[in-house]
């Protein structure tokens, strides 16, 4: 196959910005600890004031699927990404009170436009953001939320899970 081809396919999926102070910080579902980690970290140093984590259960499976890694550290009995996302940030040093969820999407249009509806019943306007992602979720998230907060700028700080990169 053309080289090109499949460069041009890896640039367009795998995006990535330099870390830069926001309003909010926003992580679609999912069930590895690693993107909420990552979002903590952020919120830690002092990158954002707010975490939005989005997700209820698998449109697939009709049910939360389950800790995919760190499932010795994470071992909750978990009903939806949003509430196990929840638990890694208050058990990675994030208040309570910076976090604000979204628990009934399914998949990731529903997770930036229930996302809106959220901050939007909370009363926060978001002009920046970052959205905390798997690497090889970064553009189809990017395009979603940016359809659901047109007046917002985002950044993508993805995150490797599943061994998947730019490079494999």
């Amino acid at each position: 196959m053309n080289n090109r081809i499949i460069n041009d396919i890896t640039n367009f999926i795998f995006i990535e910005d330099k870390p830069q102070k926001v309003d909010a910080i926003f992580l679609p579902g999912g069930s590895h600890p690693e993107q909420p980690e990552y979002a903590a970290e952020l919120y830690r140093k002092g990158y954002a004031k707010w975490l939005v984590p989005s997700g209820g259960v698998s449109v697939k499976r009709d049910k939360w699927p389950g800790v995919r890694s760190k499932a010795d550290i994470y071992n909750d009995d978990y009903q939806s990404d949003s509430e196990f996302f929840t638990d890694v940030f208050v058990k990675n040093g994030v208040p309570a009170n910076a976090i604000i969820g979204e628990n009934t999407s399914g998949h990731t249009r529903d997770n930036a436009f229930f996302s809106k509806k959220v901050v939007d019943d909370n009363g926060l306007a978001i002009k920046t953001a970052i959205i905390v992602c798997k690497a090889f979720h970064a553009r189809r998230c990017l395009m979603l939320y940016s359809l659901a907060f047109p007046d917002t700028k985002f950044f993508v700080y993805p995150v490797v899970c599943l061994g998947i990169t730019r490079d494999n």
